[in-house]
């Protein structure tokens, strides 16, 4: 048989990791820009002005 009192030790932890895998979403943020650039360009517009000359021989000293 055995002693008078059994004697009763602390238990061992045995631990045994899982692992389960959990998305989470890293959220970027992207921003487009549409630009729209102004180019000159030269337009050359030519405007006429007329004037009217009166050329004045004066009068003849002579015959013709």
């Amino acid at each position: 048989m055995f002693g008078p009192h059994p004697v009763c030790c602390p238990p061992q932890q045995i631990v045994r990791d899982f692992y389960t895998p959990r998305v989470v979403p890293f959220i970027h943020p992207v921003e487009i820009i549409n630009r729209q650039n102004i180019v000159n360009i030269p337009r050359h517009i030519y405007q006429p002005y007329v004037r009217n000359v009166v050329v004045d021989p004066g009068y003849p000293d002579r015959c013709c």
